[in-house]
């Protein structure tokens, strides 16, 4: 599923549900607006909405306070948002995106070694197939 970009402050309320698990509207309001007035309670309440609409925010609303979470992954938005930078950028091949990361020391060695796992993993998939 391609996820449309978030604006920077949907992504703030996201960053906070990622770490959070699930939160409030007044607890997002508290972390982000740590001196809020009641304009800000009402931005809060339009980012979360427009979260919603976008299919980026579940709704508990079973218990007397309503609480928030995230209904997608933080990797699964990355994901989607490096795959439209790639089709934007260099047709859709994701090989110039990390071979820039690696060229430029972007990369640790502890991903290299993810990324090795993960490639030799499929690599023994494809030869069983």
């Amino acid at each position: 599923m391609k996820e449309p970009p978030l604006a920077n402050a949907e992504l703030a309320v996201m960053e906070l549900l990622w770490d959070e698990n699930r939160m409030t509207a007044r607890q997002i309001r508290e972390r982000l607006y740590p001196n809020a007035t009641k304009a800000q309670h009402g931005t809060v309440q339009r980012l979360l909405q427009r979260l919603e609409d976008k299919g980026y925010v579940a709704r508990d609303a079973t218990l007397p306070v309503l609480f928030f979470s995230a209904a997608i992954s933080r990797r699964e938005y990355a994901g989607s948002q490096l795959e439209s930078l790639a089709a934007k950028l260099t047709g859709g091949s994701l090989a110039p995106l990390i071979t820039h990361f690696i060229e430029q020391k972007k990369i640790s060695r502890e991903d290299i070694k993810q990324i090795r796992a993960i490639l030799d993993e499929q690599h023994e998939e494809g030869e069983q197939s």
